[in-house]
């Protein structure tokens, strides 16, 4: 039976973002791999007796979207880190992409920055590319997997859960914490991601 495999990251000392709260946040996202490794355990158990287990495998679907996207979406966010912060490319394939499907590059950004500080709740701001209609979309993600957009690779993602800035920021913080975020941003990464997708 597979399992699921945390990958590391090296992150630099970044703005605003302490090198403490990236040790906690990557505590609870190796949390996520062990516990969707976990569930697909126990669901390998409980399927010898699905008749007993009917109720508990149900719950054990349900549950394993919220770990495995858990997994996946602080994949996106952790890498996005990496490597020190790198401009956006203004000549890029992205910003060419951006533009046609979201508007100027300047109105994204705003909007975007604006959608991960005021939506209410816990979750995460994300742009998406869409091998359907070969466009991008941003959108916004309730706890991990309340809101996915189907048959889409999430580019860009930010963690609006409190875990993420309050240690740093205090609640009222969540604004700045997203602005250090961008400015944090490995942009060469995000560039990767699209052009992975895209391809």
């Amino acid at each position: 039976m597979k399992s699921f495999t945390a990958k590391t990251f090296t992150i630099p000392a970044l703005k605003g973002i302490s090198a403490k709260t990236i040790e906690e946040h990557l505590k609870l996202y190796n949390g996520y791999v062990n516990n969707a490794n976990a569930i697909v355990e126990k669901m390998h158990e409980y399927k010898k007796d699905r008749e007993t287990h009917a109720y508990a495998l149900s719950e054990l679907r349900r549950r394993l979207s919220f770990e495995y996207n858990g997994i996946r979406n602080h994949e996106v966010y952790f890498s996005a880190l990496e490597g020190g912060p790198k401009a956006f490319n203004y000549d890029g394939s992205l910003k060419k992409a951006i533009e046609e499907d979201c508007g100027p590059i300047e109105e994204f950004l705003m909007g975007f920055k604006a959608m991960a500080a005021s939506t209410r709740g816990i979750g995460w701001a994300a742009l998406w590319y869409d091998p359907r209609d070969n466009r991008l979309l941003a959108s916004w993600i309730d706890e991990q997997h309340i809101g996915e957009l189907n048959g889409c690779t999430m580019i860009l993602g930010i963690d609006m859960w409190e875990h993420s800035y309050v240690a740093d920021y205090q609640p009222s913080g969540k604004k700045q914490y997203v602005e250090d975020f961008f400015a944090n941003l490995n942009w060469e990464v995000i560039e990767n991601n699209f052009a992975q997708a895209s391809k």
